[in-house]
């Protein structure tokens, strides 16, 4: 059975930070693309991630409005990948899922992600 299972989350105040985790199970982990996804309270999940890991080579993409302040990596003999959140701002409040592709899409949308976890609530205060 795939799992995925985040943890991390929390209330923290603007400026402060936050690492998220993405624990794995049930798939080859170094084969798949793991992605970031966040829900803002009201809205719909963003189609676009906001950072994504190929395991199989590393290369990692980000979405404009976190570069510089999000930063994510993975452990592939801990089949977890890690979200660093910095800069934290009240904007990046959301619920914050983790996904996994098969494949490296063109873009970080959720199309390619075919298994999801339930999130981690992300509460930035000003």
């Amino acid at each position: 059975e795939v799992q995925l299972v985040e943890s991390g989350g929390g209330l923290v105040q603007a400026g402060g930070s936050l690492r998220l985790s993405c624990a794995a199970s049930g798939f080859t982990f170094a084969d798949f693309t793991i992605g970031w996804f966040r829900q803002a309270p009201g809205k719909e999940r963003e189609r676009e991630g906001v950072a994504c890991i190929s395991n199989v080579d590393g290369r990692t993409r980000y979405a404009d409005s976190v570069k510089g302040r999000l930063t994510i990596s993975s452990d592939n003999t801990r089949n977890t990948v890690y979200l660093q959140m910095n800069s934290l701002i009240p904007e990046d409040t959301a619920v914050y899922c983790c996904a996994a592709a098969a494949v490296w899409g063109r873009r970080s949308t959720s199309e390619y992600y075919g298994y999801w976890g339930r999130g981690t609530q992300v509460t930035v205060y000003s």
